[in-house]
């Protein structure tokens, strides 16, 4: 095990250290499968950037905020968007949640998903992908690896990948450029905003904010709706939940 992680450790190096000379989106995946295929016996499915809005699954575009590996069948990913929107996964909801690294088959194990739920797991294995690696980048990207059998990763496997698939996903926002409207975009707060967020997130009201802060309650009003639509939410709790999420606030 240990030179089979020495061998996939030289290998992502290898890839990494080229990174800045892959032009394409296509060549950056291709890359990043070279170097895990035969070293950790997995596949690159692909890279994705979550939508600003939860639950905006129109949001995914193919070659555009969404990009396959070429070994991902056509017919998987028709499936896979038809399902999602009309049901999202515990996968995809983990992938946009997350911080770390998880398998499908970690989260069907801890869900324990029955009838509609499962159809992740049951699409996977109809296109023979018993499992997949899904790496959660920023907050931003989900870069995700996919294999035919469970997978039981050692923990330095998972670094590795998980390396591999933090520079894949920095190295496609430069090739895709800012996107309006998506994650990443948008969330330059203000430290009044911020104070704001805080402090309604541990239960003040909009009156005890403003006497924290030594301003008027109109004023605290304004910096909130402006936290709001820099956010892209509709509401207050959603404000400070999406804070929360992206780390904006502790």
């Amino acid at each position: 095990m240990h030179s089979k992680v020495l061998k996939l450790g030289s290998e992502m190096l290898r890839f990494i250290s080229s990174i800045d000379k892959l032009e394409t989106p296509d060549a950056l995946l291709d890359g990043l499968h070279k170097a895990t295929h035969s070293n950790a016996s997995v596949n690159v499915l692909g890279a994705a950037l979550f939508p600003v809005r939860w639950g905006d699954w129109n949001g995914f575009e193919k070659r555009k905020t969404i990009f396959l590996h070429k070994c991902v069948s056509d017919a998987w990913w028709e499936e896979y968007t038809e399902l999602t929107r009309k049901h999202p996964g515990p996968s995809v909801m983990f992938a946009q949640l997350s911080l770390a690294p998880f398998t499908l088959s970690e989260i069907m194990r801890t869900l324990e998903p029955l009838g509609i739920d499962r159809w992740p797991i049951d699409l996977a294995q109809k296109y023979g992908m018993r499992d997949s690696f899904n790496c959660p980048v920023g907050g931003r990207w989900v870069v995700t690896f996919w294999s035919p059998k469970v997978l039981g990763l050692s923990e330095e496997i998972r670094a590795v990948l998980f390396m591999g698939a933090t520079f894949t996903a920095i190295r496609l926002q430069k090739l895709v450029g800012p996107q309006v409207g998506r994650i990443g975009k948008g969330y330059a707060l203000t430290p009044r905003e911020l104070s704001v967020l805080r402090l309604i997130s541990i239960g003040h009201s909009m009156k005890e904010a403003a006497s924290t802060l030594e301003l008027g309650e109109e004023t605290v009003r304004s910096h909130l709706k402006k936290a709001q639509a820099k956010l892209a939410v509709h509401d207050r709790s959603h404000a400070v939940a999406q804070a929360l999420r992206l780390n904006l606030i502790p």
